[in-house]
């Protein structure tokens, strides 16, 4: 059993993707039903899509798009991490429309792509505190050199659970281990940080083999512990470095050797606690 906590649906129709247009490989349609197909047989049984970075005035309307696959027969989403723009004032509004909803289970702010003052503001800094005592989750997707600022979001919210994508964005192209691995160790020291093992294999060459994979997957449930590790797809982003079968082949390779318990608690159990799901 297989819980993805990291999908994107891109439908084109529906929605508008600004940064598209700069990323041709992904710029097409990928629906909930061609996933559906591919994750069933790979043992998915449940996901919880991934805000995709829509235009700001339609993050309310991806999460209605969401909504409506989840209430498809048997779909396999069971939650979305939404959208937000916690640097601006009409976050509070945001969160307490959101705070209704229980297919939200948390939120993200992509961070990777922005200034690295972003999430420095005093705005920016106080919306975050208000998720303390509150059942989201707050996704962190940031590039090595920008963990030290997801160390300081941590610092700051205590009691605000937070997920930090893909292993840290490591460069896996170059062979980059540092300071990537010392930032990782550091960020794992806080309690109120997971790690989330996904979408690797786009940072990696496309001759990559699980061998290329090992070094950043290790030290991230090394340094992070089997109860603070969550899986995920990022598809369709995994796509550039193979498929959804590629990716969940290269994660049960890197597995072989671990107990039971400990594939249990990455792929299913501590997404299934982390996010109340049934």
């Amino acid at each position: 059993m297989i819980i993805d906590t990291h999908l994107h649906l891109i439908d084109r129709s529906r929605l508008a993707y600004p940064w598209l247009a700069g990323v041709p490989a992904l710029d097409q349609d990928f629906l909930y039903a061609t996933y559906e197909r591919e994750a069933r047989r790979l043992g998915i049984t449940a996901s919880l899509h991934m805000e995709v970075d829509v235009d700001p005035s339609e993050m309310e309307k991806e999460t209605s798009e969401v909504a409506r696959l989840a209430g498809q027969a048997d779909s396999l989403l069971k939650g979305a991490i939404a959208a937000c723009r916690p640097e601006e004032d009409g976050f509070a509004a945001y969160l307490e429309r959101q705070e209704a909803n229980g297919l939200v289970k948390g939120f993200r702010r992509v961070l990777h792509v922005m200034p690295d003052d972003l999430s420095e503001g005093a705005t920016f800094r106080d919306n975050i505190r208000r998720l303390g005592g509150r059942r989201f989750t707050f996704d962190l997707c940031v590039l090595p050199q920008q963990i030290e600022k997801a160390i300081a979001l941590a610092d700051l919210a205590p009691d605000v659970q937070f997920i930090l994508d893909h292993c840290g964005v490591p460069d896996i192209r170059a062979g980059a281990e540092h300071p990537w691995r010392e930032h990782m160790s550091e960020i794992a020291r806080r309690p109120n940080v997971t790690a989330k093992i996904s979408g690797v294999v786009a940072y990696a060459d496309e001759a990559w083999q699980v061998e290329t994979l090992r070094p950043y997957v290790e030290h991230t449930i090394g340094v992070f512990g089997w109860d603070r590790v969550v899986w995920g797809s990022d598809w369709p982003v995994c796509t550039l470095g193979g498929n959804l079968s590629t990716w969940v082949g290269a994660t049960h390779a890197l597995l072989e050797g671990c107990s039971a318990e400990e594939k249990r608690k990455l792929l299913s159990d501590n997404a299934r606690r982390i996010w109340k799901l049934a």
